[in-house]
């Protein structure tokens, strides 16, 4: 279980947006996994589905009957052929676009793993020192959270998106 937020980092509510309504009810979830090896995190050129051609997590939907780290593991098994050992949740994600996709996202982290990433149709992996994680090729509010995620901290972000623009944001820490 997530602590609550202790304080809010970051906020823009653009005068066109509102926060988003207390009955917000997503019609999608997913996952996705930060996994480290030392200085170092593993993402992927994504191949397929939403955010194809972005640098991402591995991750993806939660199929029917499945909890959010089932998925993960599978997951990272479908795109990388690795097998995850123990994973941390740091938060979630809460997405709506524009146009009617209400996306919920949980986010883990994790450094055991047994395989060496490969390259699926789904995605092609890469290590990057966590230094230089290339958010210039990445969903805009990713700045706003991963880089607390990787260093430890839980948090909580919802994120309003016309396509690939973010009209709003609101992360919460603690």
């Amino acid at each position: 279980m997530l602590p609550e937020p202790q304080r809010l980092e970051r906020q823009c509510w653009p005068d066109d947006t509102a926060p988003f309504p207390e009955d917000w009810v997503p019609n999608m979830r997913a996952n996705l996994v930060f996994l480290l090896r030392g200085d170092e995190v593993l993402l992927i050129h994504k191949k397929t589905g939403i955010g194809a051609g972005k640098v991402n997590g591995p991750g993806g939907k939660l199929e029917p009957g499945e909890t959010a780290e089932q998925a993960a593991r599978r997951e990272v098994n479908e795109e990388l052929h690795l097998s995850v050992g123990a994973l941390e949740e740091m938060g979630d994600l809460h997405f709506d676009f524009v146009d009617g996709l209400r996306l919920h996202c949980v986010v883990f982290r994790g450094s055991e793993f047994e395989g060496t990433p490969e390259e699926t149709r789904e995605a092609k992996p890469f290590w990057t020192p966590i230094k230089n994680v290339p958010y210039d090729q990445m969903w805009a509010d990713d700045q706003y959270w991963l880089p607390q995620v990787l260093s430890g901290q839980k948090f909580r972000g919802w994120f309003r998106f016309d396509h690939e623009t973010m009209l709003s944001r609101e992360v919460h820490f603690g």
